[in-house]
């Protein structure tokens, strides 16, 4: 299982994050099934990391002048 160190805001210090779907093209939820989303091991907050661009605005978007 893949683990990874970073600051938890819910404990307030560094610890341990662990991947919701480790296993390899499991995650449902990318279009690799490659998962962004990682877990507190100890209190559960979770973030994201690599979350896919935005598309540009369209362009029916106004200019400012």
């Amino acid at each position: 299982m893949t683990h990874l160190s970073r600051y938890c805001t819910g404990c307030s210090e560094e610890r341990l994050f662990e991947q919701f779907h480790a296993e390899p093209a499991s995650c449902p939820d990318g279009p690799e099934g490659d998962c962004q989303e990682w877990a507190c091991m100890v209190c559960g907050d979770a973030f994201m990391i690599g979350l896919p661009l935005c598309e540009q605005a369209s362009s029916h978007a106004s200019r400012a002048a």
